[in-house]
């Protein structure tokens, strides 16, 4: 089924026309991963906008991705982007390290939206705002795909860095995720100092962990 303009402003629209003018939406990526962060994104989008190209980031290539990132980064109003480590996964888990990186997100606006839609079945914990879950939203919500977008495009980023630093991890291919190069990676070598040590296929392999002197990529 393809979605229409007015599909995926439908919630934005209600909102705005219930007098919420600064309407946001957030999202994350990097919950599955065995190494990196978990990042996620919001986005405020005027409400005379719409990016006709933009969707759930999972259905675009990472060149449209990259493209469609400029392009968001452009148009809207605000965007924020936060970063949660592996470390701090380990020590929280992956769902409050995910609801923590929105949090984040949503506080690195100069401006506080007036009303959030939030990708998922969760509300963000301690934020006094506004705000609705929207299961699928980054298919529903333009807000919402604008910010998969941003927040995947700058978690690839980051693997990329960390692929300079761990070369034989192959971050660059996979970003971290479970694929067979990476596990069989993870078997040899142990894992290194950005595996989430909590998830269980690292669990296993910490008994041949590497020493790697490397210092944070992010904060």
């Amino acid at each position: 089924m393809v979605r229409t303009p007015d599909d995926l402003l439908a919630l934005e629209a209600k909102l705005w026309k219930q007098g919420f003018s600064i309407v946001a939406g957030v999202d994350e990526v990097g919950r599955g991963p065995l190494a990196g962060p978990v990042v996620a994104a919001c986005v405020v989008l005027p409400p005379d906008l719409y990016l006709p190209e933009v969707k759930d980031s999972k259905k675009l290539t990472p060149k449209k991705r990259e493209e469609l990132f400029d392009q968001i980064l452009k148009s809207a109003q605000e965007v924020g982007i936060g970063i949660v480590g592996e470390k701090t996964i380990d020590r929280m888990n992956i769902l409050n390290a995910s609801l923590k990186a929105m949090w984040k997100a949503v506080n690195k606006l100069k401006n506080p939206p007036e009303f959030i839609l939030v990708d998922g079945n969760q509300r963000i914990p301690n934020l006094l705002l506004p705000q609705m879950p929207v299961v699928k939203g980054d298919c529903l919500s333009l807000s919402i795909a604008a910010a998969s977008i941003v927040a995947k495009v700058t978690r690839d980023r980051i693997m990329l860095k960390y692929h300079r630093k761990y070369p034989e991890f192959c971050f660059a291919e996979h970003k971290g995720y479970a694929t067979k190069i990476h596990v069989e990676a993870l078997k040899i070598f142990g894992p290194c100092q950005i595996h989430r040590k909590s998830f269980n296929p690292v669990k296993l392999c910490q008994t041949n962990q590497i020493d790697l002197d490397m210092g944070e990529v992010v904060s």
